[in-house]
């Protein structure tokens, strides 16, 4: 029988720049590791490797980053700007540019280089709107990080107990096979000493068979789930790892209105539509200020070299320019009405996503609860199937039962072992996605 290696912990240690090399390293390490030295895979473990190499996760805080710079550009404006300029400039004797404006200048054959600065002084209050819109959208896309790496973190926690559960099954499916075999193999000998029917023979020969379709099934849902739990740690392919058991978590509180305001104050979602929303509603004020007026400091100075005759080789002058909006078409009321109207919309997405929250929190409460009051359930209903599967083999086995009640008996024992393998699992599950409705996963 073929050995099924395990996977290292060294070998989930993926960087957050890890590519397709990485994943050929792995598969290389896993192949290569002897199986003496391997240990089980962890949960910690997975969740750390998706958190380091997961893209969703990467892709997030590039754009965090990438709203950060949104804010220095901002506080641009609070900051003096400088540019050299060279110039050089040859024109007819007497000539004047006449056409394309209201001005009549003369140009004067020269070649200068200079330097231009120019400070805002204030534009009464629309910089600093700008500045707290941009750190208001840095702040949610910081929060929009921590909620994808929570959303990440529950893919892996439903991955791994999925895998756990599949594996779970397919166990239950051999075991099941193995007896049914037996039984057959015990049922056919019978029939051959003329002690059992044909009809008993068939009746065996069915069960195996559908034990058999059982254990396909159950090893293909396996694989599947291995599949799955590769793609929640950010790799392509992973080979067939031995997972770690966990404990079964406490049972879930009595009532889910503490939940969900627990969820009110945590869920990274939330937080990062609060800041949205604030980001809007200062952006609205920014724009109402466009119809105050600016004031700005220039100056410029600098050489000419060549010049004409009456134009000194030096210049140099500083000025202050008010700027008063008269009117231009409504524009800057329309954008004030337009910016204010979509940040009062972000302000009632606030309230359905709390809605949606309050929602998802009372339906992943409920699923928890009834997940974990099917754990005793399903042991108390598997300890019955295999008293009614020991009762029925006893009947058969002296003549007082047909071949019909054991395979019932037989079916109902493999059910109950399927339920009970799947309940812990399913509880697990359901407490996760309970701690990720509340906010406790970061």
């Amino acid at each position: 029988m073929m050995r099924m290696r395990r996977i290292t912990p060294s070998a989930f240690a993926v960087s957050a720049s890890c590519r397709h090399g990485c994943v050929l390293g792995l598969a290389m390490l896993v192949a290569s590791a002897p199986v003496a030295a391997q240990a089980p895979l962890t949960l910690a473990q997975a969740e750390q490797t998706a958190l380091q190499n997961h893209p969703q996760i990467q892709a997030a805080q590039f754009t965090s980053l990438a709203a950060q710079q949104g804010v220095r550009e901002a506080r641009a404006a609070y900051f003096p700007t400088a540019f050299g300029s060279v110039t050089s400039a040859a024109a007819v004797d007497g000539s004047r540019i006449a056409a394309g404006g209201l001005n009549n200048p003369i140009i004067f054959d020269r070649f200068a280089t200079g330097v231009n600065v120019g400070q805002l002084l204030t534009d009464f209050g629309r910089t600093h709107a700008l500045v707290d819109s941009a750190s208001s959208v840095a702040q949610a896309q910081e929060q929009t990080v921590q909620a994808q790496r929570a959303a990440v973190l529950l893919d892996v926690d439903r991955a791994y107990f999925g895998a756990l559960r599949a594996q779970a099954v397919q166990r239950v499916a051999q075991a099941t096979v193995d007896a049914r075999q037996l039984a057959f193999d015990q049922v056919n000998a019978l029939a051959q000493g003329n002690l059992r029917s044909g009809l008993d023979v068939s009746f065996a020969r069915v069960n195996l068979s559908s034990a058999q379709l059982l254990l396909v099934q159950a090893q293909n849902d396996a694989a599947r789930a291995v599949a799955a739990l590769a793609a929640s740690l950010g790799l392509q392919t992973l080979a067939p790892p031995q997972l770690a058991e966990e404990p079964v978590p406490a049972a879930p509180p009595a009532a889910s209105a503490p939940l969900v305001a627990e969820a009110f104050r945590q869920r990274p979602e939330l937080v990062a539509a609060r800041f949205s929303a604030d980001a809007a509603m200062r952006l609205a004020d920014a724009e109402g200020d466009l119809l105050r007026p600016s004031l700005v400091a220039v100056g410029a100075a600098g050489v000419t070299p060549y010049h004409q005759t009456g134009i000194n080789d030096r210049y140099a002058a500083v000025g202050v320019n008010v700027n008063v909006p008269i009117t231009n078409g409504n524009l800057f009321p329309a954008r004030h009405a337009e910016a204010l109207l979509r940040a009062r919309a972000q302000e009632q997405r606030v309230r359905d996503l709390e809605n949606q929250i309050a929602r998802d929190v009372q339906v992943a409460w409920l699923n928890a609860r009834t997940a974990f009051d099917r754990i005793a359930l399903t042991d108390q209903l598997l300890e019955q199937a295999r008293q009614a599967q020991d009762l029925a083999q006893q009947r058969y086995t002296l003549g007082l039962g047909s071949i019909v009640e054991l395979n019932q008996a037989q079916l109902n024992q493999t059910q109950a072992e399927l339920d009970a393998a799947s309940a812990r699992y399913e509880y697990q599950v359901q407490a996760a996605a309970l701690a990720f409705g509340t906010g406790q996963r970061r």
